[in-house]
C-alpha cells in the first residue's frame, strides 16, 4: 500500500484539474438554463401527475410545484459557483444533491450523461480544484498552490475510461457489427445535409460509421494516454463527438466528452493557459499528500464503478430487450426501440373490466418509456390500481405488451395472462417477461 501511495503522491500540476472544474461547471450552467429555456422542466417534472421510481428510492417524492423554478435556479447558480471556485465544495456539495435529486424523481429521465455529471462531481469534491485561479483563493478563504497530488487527475481519468471501455464493450454485439443496427435506420434522416447526405442512403456508409464507432470507443484511451499519439487522438474526440451532436440529439453528452478529454493533455497545455511557466516549482503551499483512506473509499468506488454494468449477467435473456441491468452500464445509442402495453383492470368481485387509456394517466414521453421497460409496468399496474380504488375493490390489472427493436418486427413482450399487481418490482429475474432475445 505505501509504493502505490507514494506513486499516486507524485506531483503534477493543478491546472489540468482547474480546467476540468471550470469547464464542468460552465457545460452544466449553460445546458441547465438551454433545460429551463426549452421548457423541460414543466414537461418532465411539473406537468406529469405520477413519477416512476429507481428501485429502492421510491421515497423520493416530487416537491410541490412552487418549489421547482427555485431548486432549479439554485441549482444553476450552484453550477456557477463551482466554474468559478467560490465557496467550492459548499456549491458543487448544493449542486449534486440538486441534481440527484431531480434525476430520481422520474426514473423515466434517465440519461448516461447526467449519471457521468453525478460521478464526476463525487470525484471533484475530493479534489482540490479551487486552490488555483479560483475566487477561494482570491477572497483568501483557501491558499493557492501549483502542484497536487497526481492521484486527483488520474481518478477522473479512470472514470473517463470506464466509459468509453464498457460503451465499447457493449457495441460487440451482432445487431451493431453486421446490421449496423441502428445506425443504418438513424443517418436515413439526414440525407438532406449538404455534401454528405447522399453518402448516408448508403448501407456501407453505416457499416462503416458502426465499426469506426466501436473500434473508438475500445481504443481512444489507450491513445490519449500515450504523449506520442494523445494529440492526434484529442483532434478524433473532438471530430468523432462533434459528429454525433450533430447527427444524433443526445443532449450534452459530447460536449461533456470533449471538454473532460481536456484532462489527458500535458501540464504545459494546462499551464500556457493560465499564463504559467512551463515547469512550475512547488510552492510553500503545496498540499500534503492523500491519505490511504482517501484511496481505499475511491477505490471502493471505482469497484461500484467496474461491477454495475456487468450485473446483467446475472439476469437470463438479453439485457438490450429485457431492460434487466441495462441501466448505468454505458449502454449509448445502441437501440432504436419502441413498445406498446394497453392494460386492462379487472376487478375479482364483479368480473367486470375496463380498458385503461394510459394518456390520462401519463405523459407521452412517460408513456414511450413505459412500454418498453417492464419495472416502470409494474409501478403504473399499482397507480391504476390505486387511481380507480374507488370503483374497484378487488383490483387485478393484466397487459398486453409488444415490443419492436432495431427495425424488427413486434414481439409480444410480457406475460399477458399474469397479474401485474402479485408480482415484485425488485432486482430478481423475471420470468414473466416472455421476449427475452432479440429474434
Amino acid at each position: 500500500m505505501k509504493a502505490i501511495i507514494q506513486v499516486l503522491n507524485r506531483r503534477r500540476s493543478i491546472t489540468p484539474l482547474v480546467t476540468f472544474r471550470i469547464t464542468y461547471g460552465l457545460l452544466l450552467f449553460f445546458s441547465s438554463i438551454r433545460f429551463w429555456y426549452q421548457g423541460w422542466i414543466d414537461a418532465l417534472f411539473i406537468d406529469p401527475t405520477f413519477h416512476f421510481k429507481y428501485y429502492g428510492f421510491h421515497w423520493v417524492k416530487m416537491c410541490p410545484d412552487y418549489f421547482i423554478t427555485p431548486l432549479f435556479f439554485t441549482m444553476i447558480l450552484a453550477a456557477l459557483c463551482v466554474a468559478l471556485g467560490f465557496f467550492y465544495r459548499y456549491a458543487l456539495s448544493v449542486f449534486l444533491v440538486l441534481f440527484t435529486y431531480f434525476e430520481l424523481v422520474d426514473a423515466t429521465n434517465y440519461l448516461n450523461h447526467h449519471y457521468l455529471v453525478i460521478l464526476f462531481g463525487l470525484l471533484l469534491l475530493f479534489a482540490p480544484a479551487h486552490r488555483y485561479f479560483s475566487l477561494d483563493v482570491r477572497r483568501g478563504s483557501v491558499l493557492s498552490t501549483a502542484q497536487i497530488p497526481r492521484f486527483y487527475i488520474l481518478a477522473i481519468i479512470l472514470q473517463i475510461a470506464i466509459v468509453y471501455t464498457y460503451a465499447g464493450i457493449a457495441k460487440l454485439n451482432s445487431d451493431w457489427l453486421f446490421e449496423a443496427m441502428p445506425l443504418r435506420i438513424w443517418i436515413l434522416e439526414y440525407q438532406h445535409i449538404p455534401v454528405v447526405g447522399g453518402l448516408l442512403r448508403y448501407t456501407t456508409t453505416a457499416f462503416i460509421f458502426s465499426w469506426f464507432a466501436a473500434f473508438y470507443d475500445c481504443t481512444i484511451i489507450y491513445f490519449l494516454l500515450f504523449s506520442k499519439t494523445r494529440k492526434w487522438a484529442y483532434f478524433t474526440v473532438i471530430l468523432f463527438h462533434f459528429l454525433t451532436a450533430l447527427f444524433f440529439n443526445i443532449g450534452i453528452f459530447p460536449w461533456l466528452m470533449i471538454l473532460s478529454n481536456l484532462i489527458f493533455l500535458s501540464d504545459s497545455f494546462h499551464n500556457r493557459l493560465y499564463r504559467l511557466k512551463k515547469n512550475i516549482a512547488s510552492t510553500p503551499n503545496s498540499l500534503p499528500g492523500i491519505r490511504s483512506t482517501t484511496v481505499i473509499i475511491i477505490c471502493i468506488f471505482f469497484i461500484i464503478q467496474l461491477l454495475v454494468p456487468l450485473r446483467h449477467l446475472a439476469y437470463s435473456g438479453n439485457t438490450m430487450v429485457t431492460e434487466l441491468g441495462y441501466r448505468f452500464g454505458w449502454r449509448v445509442m445502441l437501440l432504436e426501440k419502441a413498445g406498446i402495453a394497453t392494460f386492462t383492470l379487472k376487478d375479482e368481485g364483479t368480473k367486470r373490466s375496463m380498458e385503461i387509456a394510459n394518456r390520462e394517466y401519463l405523459t407521452d414521453f412517460q408513456e414511450k418509456q413505459m412500454a418498453i421497460q417492464p419495472d416502470f409496468m409494474l409501478q403504473f399496474a399499482a397507480h391504476i390500481a390505486e387511481k380507480n380504488s374507488h370503483i374497484v375493490k378487488s383490483p387485478s390489472v393484466y397487459v398486453t405488451s409488444f415490443i419492436a427493436l432495431n427495425g424488427r418486427v413486434s414481439q409480444p413482450f410480457i406475460q399477458a395472462d399474469i397479474d401485474l399487481l402479485q408480482l415484485d418490482d425488485d432486482w430478481s429475474d423475471k420470468p414473466w417477461i416472455t421476449c427475452r432475445s432479440i429474434p
